[in-house]
C-alpha cells in the first residue's frame, strides 16, 4: 500500500511519460489506485483527480480502466451515486472511443447473472456517446453492441402475466425500452441518409444491422410476452417501436412478410426467420400496430395465404405464447375472407394442409383448456371459408388422416350440416347431395378395424355417424348406393356390437364374481387367524381403478351398446317405411 507522498510520485511521473511508453503495470496500478477510491467512499476525490485539467493525459490514456470499477459501483447501489456517474461521463468524453467501447462490451460480456438489467441500464447511455463519437466501422461496432446487449437480454425471464410485466422484477422492460432509447440516433441517420439518396457501404451496414435488431426483438422478448392493443403496456410500447423502426430504416412491411426472405447477414436460420416475421404478422394483423400505414392493396385471401406459412410456424410450437399468437393471427386472418368463398385448390398449398393439421394437434394433445377451446373456434372458422368442394376434400382429407375419434365425429357433425345447407334453395351442389357425396360418406360409414373395433373409444364418431345416416334416410331421396353402403356399415358394426357386448359382459362378470370371492374370504378371515391367500384376478383391463369404479365402466359400456342397437333399429325401419313410398 503506498503513501500520498508515494502516489504523488507516481501520478507525477504518469503525467510526464508518454502514452505509448507505459507498461502494462501502470495500467494496474492507476486501476487499483481508483478502486482503492471508490472502496474507502472518496468517489468525490477520484472525480475531482478525473477532471483536474493537469490530468487529462493521464485519463485519456489509461482511463478506460476505470469503467469497469465505475459501472460496478454504480451497479451495486452505493453512495457518491452521481460523483461515480460524472466520472464515467467524464470518461467516454475524454478517453479513446474505441477503446473505451472495448471495455464496455467486456463488461456486458462479463455480467453476472444476478446484475444484468442494473449493468445495462447503468451502460446504455455511456455506449450511445461513445458510439457516436466513432469515425470508422460506426456500423460494425453498433452491430457488435446491440448483439452483446441482446445476449444478456436474452438470459432474463421474459413477464408473462400483466402483474408480471407491472412488477419487473428483474428490469427486462426497462432494458428494452432503455435499449430501442439507445438506437434512436443510429436510427435517425439511417433515416437522413436514405432521404438524401446517397449512400455508402457504411450506410447499408448500419441499416442492415438495425434490422437484425429489430428481427432478433420480434423473436426475443416480444413472441414470448403476453401483448394487448387495450393496455400498452411496457412491452407493447417497445413493439410498437419496433414497428416503427423498420419502416424507418426503410425496410418494407409487406416485402418483409410477403415477398422476401431475410438476409444472410442477420445470421437467423430459417426457423428464427419465421418466428421473428411470425411475430411481426401478429402485430401488424392482430395488434394493428402500424395497419393504417399498411398498403390496403393486398386482398384477404392474398394476406391468408401468406399468413398461413407463420400461422403454420406458431401453431406447431408447444409454448403458450406462440399457440395464443398463432391462433389469434388465424382468426384475424380467416375473418376477413367470405365464407365458402376459398377453392379447393388451396388446399394443395403446403400451409393449408399443415394448418388444420397443427389444429389438430391443439384438440387433441394440448393440455390446456383454453387453447383447445379456441382451437375449436378457429378450426370451425376455417371450414366456414371453405367451398363447397373443398369442403368436401378437407372432411376426406381429416377423415382419413385424424386417427381421432373425437375429431372424426366433429367433421361429421360438419358433413351433415353442409347436407342440410344443401338442400336450401339455390345451395344444391354434387360434393354433398351427389355421386361424389357417396365417395365421402364411404369413409363415414366404415370401421377401420373391422370387427376388432373398440367400440367405447371410438363412440363419438359411431353416434354421430348413425345419426347422420338417420337423417339422410329422413331428409333425402334414398339412393340404392347409400342403402348399400348402410347395409355394410350396419352389419360389421352389428358383429362389433355383438362381440364387444359378450366381453364385456364377461369382465364385470368376472369383476363381480370376484368381488364376492374377495367378501367370502374377509368373512372367514375375521372367523379364523389364519393367512389367506390372495387370489389373481383373471380380468385386469382397468386393472386401475377401483371395483366400483370399474362395475360403473363396464356398465356404462353395455348401456351404449344398446343405444348404438337402438338407432340401428330405428335407421331400418326408416329405411323400410322410406322404400314403402312409391317413386
Amino acid at each position: 500500500m503506498m503513501n500520498e507522498d508515494q502516489v504523488n510520485d507516481v501520478i507525477q511521473r504518469w503525467r510526464h511519460t508518454p502514452e505509448d511508453d507505459l507498461k502494462p503495470e501502470d495500467y494496474q496500478q492507476f486501476q487499483n489506485l481508483g478502486s482503492a477510491c471508490l472502496i474507502e467512499g472518496d468517489s468525490a476525490q477520484l472525480l475531482k483527480f478525473l477532471q483536474d485539467e493537469k490530468n487529462q493525459g493521464i485519463v485519456k490514456s489509461m482511463g478506460c480502466v476505470l469503467m469497469a470499477p465505475l459501472v460496478n459501483q454504480v451497479v451495486r447501489n452505493e453512495r457518491s451515486l452521481d460523483h461515480c456517474q460524472a466520472a464515467i461521463t467524464h470518461l467516454t468524453m475524454t478517453c479513446s472511443p474505441n477503446e473505451l467501447l472495448q471495455s464496455l462490451l467486456e463488461l456486458i460480456e462479463d455480467i453476472a447473472p444476478g446484475a444484468i438489467s442494473e449493468t445495462i441500464l447503468a451502460l446504455v447511455p455511456h455506449l450511445q456517446t461513445v458510439l457516436l463519437q466513432l469515425d470508422g466501422r460506426k456500423a460494425a461496432c453498433v452491430g457488435l453492441t446491440l448483439s452483446a446487449l441482446q445476449k444478456q437480454l436474452s438470459r432474463l425471464p421474459v413477464p408473462y402475466t400483466q402483474q408480471q410485466e407491472e412488477a419487473d422484477e428483474h428490469g427486462l422492460c426497462r432494458c428494452c425500452n432503455a435499449v430501442a432509447a439507445f438506437t434512436k440516433p443510429f436510427v435517425e441517420e439511417v433515416k437522413r441518409k436514405h432521404g438524401n439518396d446517397v449512400t455508402t457501404p457504411e450506410d447499408e451496414e448500419l441499416r442492415t444491422e438495425l434490422l437484425k435488431f429489430c428481427m432478433w426483438s420480434l423473436r426475443e422478448p416480444l413472441l414470448e410476452a403476453e401483448l394487448n392493443r387495450d393496455r400498452e403496456s411496457p412491452l407493447w410500447l417497445f413493439a410498437a417501436e419496433i414497428m416503427v423502426t423498420l419502416p424507418a430504416i426503410q425496410e418494407s412491411l409487406p416485402e418483409l412478410l410477403f415477398f422476401s426472405s431475410l438476409k444472410k447477414s442477420t445470421q437467423m436460420d430459417n426457423s428464427q426467420s419465421k418466428e421473428s416475421r411470425a411475430c411481426l404478422a401478429y402485430l401488424l394483423f392482430v395488434q394493428l400496430i402500424t395497419i393504417d400505414s399498411f398498403p390496403a392493396v393486398f386482398s384477404p385471401v392474398f394476406v391468408l395465404q401468406c399468413n398461413m406459412e407463420y400461422i403454420n410456424q406458431l401453431l406447431s410450437s408447444k409454448m403458450e405464447s406462440h399457440l395464443l399468437k398463432g391462433l389469434a393471427l388465424c382468426t384475424k386472418s380467416l375473418e376477413s375472407v367470405q365464407d365458402n368463398s376459398l377453392p379447393a385448390s388451396l388446399l394443395e398449398l403446403k400451409g393449408f394442409y399443415s394448418v388444420p393439421q397443427n389444429l389438430r394437434q391443439v384438440l387433441t394433445d394440448c393440455p390446456m383448456q383454453h387453447l383447445r377451446e379456441s382451437g375449436l373456434q378457429v378450426f370451425q372458422l376455417f371450414i366456414d371459408k371453405l367451398d363447397a368442394e373443398a369442403k368436401h376434400k378437407f372432411f376426406r382429407c381429416m377423415l382419413k388422416t385424424s386417427n381421432h375419434a373425437g375429431v372424426e365425429s366433429y367433421i361429421v357433425k360438419n358433413i351433415k350440416n353442409q347436407v342440410e345447407f344443401s338442400l336450401e334453395p339455390g345451395h344444391t351442389n354434387k360434393w354433398f347431395l351427389g355421386e361424389e357425396f357417396l365417395l365421402l360418406l364411404g369413409l363415414v360409414f366404415c370401421l377401420p378395424q373391422g370387427a376388432e373395433t373398440d367400440l367405447l373409444s371410438s363412440m363419438d364418431r359411431i353416434m354421430e355417424s348413425l345419426n347422420l345416416l338417420r337423417y339422410l334416410l329422413i331428409r333425402t331421396d334414398v339412393w340404392k348406393e347409400l342403402c348399400g353402403i348402410k347395409d355394410r356399415y350396419l352389419e360389421m358394426l352389428r358383429v362389433c356390437i355383438s362381440i364387444s357386448r359378450a366381453y364385456y359382459s364377461a369382465e364385470l362378470k368376472a369383476l363381480r364374481e370376484d368381488q364376492k370371492l374377495k367378501a367370502k374370504e374377509a368373512r372367514d378371515a375375521a372367523r379364523s387367524t389364519r393367512l389367506v391367500k390372495s387370489i389373481t384376478v383373471k380380468h385386469k383391463k382397468v386393472s386401475n381403478m377401483s371395483p366400483e369404479v370399474q362395475q360403473q365402466v363396464l356398465q356404462s359400456a353395455l348401456v351404449t351398446f344398446d343405444l348404438m342397437e337402438s338407432l340401428i333399429v330405428r335407421i331400418e325401419e326408416i329405411t323400410e317405411e322410406k322404400l314403402k313410398i312409391p317413386n
